[in-house]
């Protein structure tokens, strides 16, 4: 059995900074280059879970990497390379502190916020009559802010604006790329036999030029059905079949687990873990219509740092 990826305190050659995430780990070499390690931790209700899941970080990586190279005609990327089945290496960006959260339907946070009686999410109003998982008449972009730490916070675009966190020119050029990208991921989806539900963009600024940074369109970030018998099943009241990490997020509120204050993190099942891995590897191969092929190793620690070692010797 390999081991799974979950600490990582690189020093790399050249590395001049280290930022540890909930899942990734960014490090910077000089001032032009990032490696993202993508560790197998899983996070959910900004709380890192305490076990790994074997291969995760494989496949959000291998998912990442396929959707950058495919929109990479909408907007430039930050990816150059992925040296390793964990790594990408990639343009050092100024990031831009916002999530831009776009949202194809009525399912997850803006179905409980929506189920509370409340009809507008981050200044935007949702239509009445809805019911969980209907489709909204056009999408609806609802960004949060990118707390450095702790919960990032839903937020409007007026007051984006009026805390000039981005220009108003910027925010209009952030809007339509989210937009952009969101119709070609669908597009890309309907053809694997998916609906992309939601999703969320992380840009920055690269002397100047807006660039798409970190990962795109994986389980981590977005949310997918089957679309066969999608509407059957919004007739009938039956639960959508969905791909995505909530599932992981409903059995946490199952065991009475929101990561609220005083709450205890259910323990973790051998048999749990197993599980949430080999939907993260379906999904894999759903989306990208590619066999996972998973690099089985008892040191990744090793692997990842021997890898970006030989891509920094070769190309700087």
């Amino acid at each position: 059995m390999s081991s799974t990826l979950e600490q990582s305190q690189f020093n790399f050659t050249g590395q001049t900074n280290a930022y540890h995430g909930k899942v990734r780990d960014m490090y910077s070499i000089g001032s032009d280059l990032m490696v993202a390690v993508v560790s197998d931790r899983i996070s959910a209700f900004d709380v890192i879970l305490p076990k790994g899941i074997p291969h995760k970080g494989q496949v959000l990586n291998g998912i990442a990497s396929y959707f950058l190279d495919a929109v990479s005609d909408i907007v430039p990327t930050w990816k150059l390379d992925t040296p390793h089945p964990n790594i990408t290496v990639g343009h050092a960006c100024e990031p831009i502190r916002l999530e831009m959260v776009i949202r194809g339907y009525l399912t997850g946070h803006a179905h409980r916020t929506y189920a509370s009686g409340k009809r507008v999410l981050c200044g935007v109003t949702m239509p009445e009559g809805m019911k969980e998982h209907d489709r909204f008449p056009e999408p609806i972009i609802t960004p949060a802010t990118k707390a450095a730490e702790g919960h990032d916070e839903d937020i409007s675009r007026e007051d984006i604006l009026s805390r000039r966190i981005v220009s108003e020119t910027l925010y209009q050029q952030l809007e339509n790329t989210t937009r952009a990208l969101f119709q070609r991921g669908t597009e890309m989806a309907a053809q694997r036999g998916l609906i992309l539900v939601d999703t969320k963009y992380e840009f920055g600024l690269r002397n100047g030029e807006l660039m798409l940074i970190d990962e795109i369109h994986t389980p981590d970030s977005s949310r997918y059905f089957i679309a066969d018998g999608y509407e059957e099943r919004q007739n009938t009241g039956t639960q959508q079949k969905q791909l995505s990490k909530e599932f992981v997020r409903e059995w946490l509120m199952e065991h009475d687990f929101m990561g609220l204050e005083g709450q205890q993190v259910p323990h973790m099942t051998d048999e749990f873990v197993q599980t949430v891995s080999q939907r993260y590897i379906r999904l894999y191969e759903l989306v990208t219509g590619r066999a996972f092929e998973g690099d089985d190793s008892l040191d990744p620690v090793a692997d990842v740092q021997a890898a970006v070692e030989q891509w920094l010797k070769q190309n700087r």
